[in-house]
């Protein structure tokens, strides 16, 4: 009885002190949000394509000299030694006498831009605050006037806004909390900011390999990606891999016109659409061979987490528009554990005005194949060009030159994209039970811990070459846009996520 009784108090000492350490800090963020606000919306106004060297080293110089302000040690710049243009940025603050150490990882570079496609009142790299969804009319508040309490669905526009240099802030603002505080981590927290996860990160191996020693820790946080589509935070314990390719097949030399060679000239148009529909059947599965053959089972703990997660495939729907999933017979969560076969983009003449009565030259698309654990991103590209010469398609790597033409009635050009693979973490070793216990009895909710996301970061590399456990910490909306014209960020959700990982940076390992 005694003892139980002590073990009560204990328990009650550790909530109060959580509550006591969150709403230090939750003051900390409401005192200083405008603050926080405008230093995203300087960062956002840098331009972060990935191939975009000189801007890319304006972005990491900032965080340099950021991170030297908010009291950061031994910021540095991590090359790659074959190539210094995209480097990653490294800082630390490393506690007396801790045994735990956690790397917090986000990304600074973002993918790349299409202005004509944003909203015409938003340019990618002016980011604007305002009152809500640009597409509902909403209108713009100056970052002096935002008030959380007023303005519960204000977003700031920009690209990179949600993926990910809002990540990059809120880890950098969530240290700052602490600092400001008063408050003293009792773990080692690392930072990891890279320069090119858009360009699928091919030299982030290199600099992990080069800096080893440096990047040793217990676990990585990565903060990227959006929460649950039902507003819930959740936790992420696997991303897919993934991997590219472009397929061409062609047929005349030259433009033709529709009405004196149709029904006579292949049309590679129709030559690709029908190749490209051989590859899944009606109920939306892929139909080449082998393509899930290599898939890895979820084991029981990931099943029981995954029957867990709230169903939103029809509040996803609605929102977006359709009433038929492709996968017919498989909900949102689970079809997100499966391998894909996605068409990235189709091009082949002109469509719209400049449309013209023509059999084009050629036709091309670009495939996006996401991968779960056990399966080899070469290995399904390999499956993919199989299937293609199955079809009757001579495979090449370049254009077809005139014996190719005149050998071969059909003929596809191929050009494959470096890839990485899907990568898992065990939800149930001790450092991540005790991240779940902290961030859900600080925040007072139930998280959803998902097996794995839909979407892919290089994480396979965390593991390979660091023998790191990482685990995905998203602070975005789900539909913060992405990729995609007209990306955001909710104030509310960057403000939160501040708080959040702030409370992460405050793990205390051994209780």
């Amino acid at each position: 009885m005694k003892k139980s009784f002590l073990l009560g108090c204990m328990l009650l000492t550790l909530q109060i002190l959580v509550y006591a350490q969150s709403s230090k800090i939750d003051h900390y963020i409401s005192t200083n949000h405008k603050t926080m606000l405008r230093e995203l919306m300087h960062f956002l106004r840098m331009p972060n394509q990935a191939k975009d060297s000189a801007n890319i080293h304006q972005n990491a110089e900032f965080l340099l000299n950021d991170m030297r302000k908010r009291g950061i040690q031994h910021v540095q710049l991590l090359n790659a030694p074959s190539q210094k243009r995209t480097p990653a940025v490294y800082g630390e603050y490393l506690t007396p006498g801790a045994t735990t150490t956690l790397v917090f990882y986000a990304h600074y570079d973002g993918q790349p831009v299409s202005p004509e496609k944003w909203h015409t009142s938003l340019k990618p790299f002016e980011p604007v605050l305002i009152n809500g969804k640009i597409e509902t009319g909403a209108k713009t508040i100056a970052a002096e006037e935002m008030d959380i309490m007023r303005y519960p669905d204000a977003r700031i526009y920009a690209r990179s806004s949600s993926d990910d240099k809002s990540g990059v802030m809120a880890l950098l603002n969530a240290f700052s909390a602490l600092r400001e505080t008063g408050l003293s981590p009792a773990i080692n927290i690392k930072f990891f900011f890279e320069g090119e996860e858009e360009a699928g990160s091919p030299h982030l191996e290199e600099i992990l390999s080069a800096h080893r020693s440096l990047l040793q820790s217990d676990a990585w946080i990565i903060c990227d990606g959006p929460i649950h589509q039902t507003g819930r935070n959740q936790l992420v314990f696997g991303v897919r891999g993934d991997a590219n390719m472009e397929i061409t097949v062609y047929g005349p030399r030259r433009p033709l016109h529709s009405g004196h060679y149709g029904n006579w000239a292949p049309n590679p148009g129709l030559l690709l659409v029908e190749l490209l529909a051989s590859m899944k059947n009606e109920k939306g599965f892929v139909t080449i061979k082998g393509f899930y053959d290599d898939v890895l089972a979820l084991n029981d703990k990931e099943k029981e987490a995954l029957a867990k997660i709230p169903a939103v495939d029809s509040m996803m729907m609605r929102e977006l528009g359709f009433m038929q999933p492709e996968m017919q017979d498989v909900g949102l969560s689970m079809a997100v554990n499966l391998p894909s076969l996605n068409i990235n983009g189709i091009e082949s003449g002109k469509a719209g005005s400049a449309a013209a009565n023509v059999i084009p030259v050629s036709a091309s698309a670009v495939l996006d194949l996401r991968l779960v654990k056990g399966v080899d991103w070469k290995k399904q590209q390999e499956r993919v060009v199989q299937h293609i010469r199955d079809q009757g398609f001579f495979i090449t790597d370049r254009d077809p030159d005139e014996q190719i033409r005149l050998t071969h009635p059909r003929i596809a050009k191929i050009r494959l994209e470096k890839g990485y693979n899907a990568q898992k973490t065990d939800m149930q070793i001790p450092i991540m039970q005790k991240l779940i216990h902290t961030i859900q009895k600080a925040t007072g909710k139930e998280w959803v811990l998902q097996p794995g996301l839909g979407g892919s970061l290089p994480l396979y590399v965390f593991e390979q070459v660091l023998n790191a456990y990482p685990v995905t910490l998203p602070i975005a909306n789900h539909d913060n846009n992405q990729h995609a014209e007209n990306e955001n960020i909710l104030v509310k959700r960057f403000l939160e996520g501040i708080s959040i990982l702030a409370t992460v940076m405050m793990l205390q390992p051994n209780q």
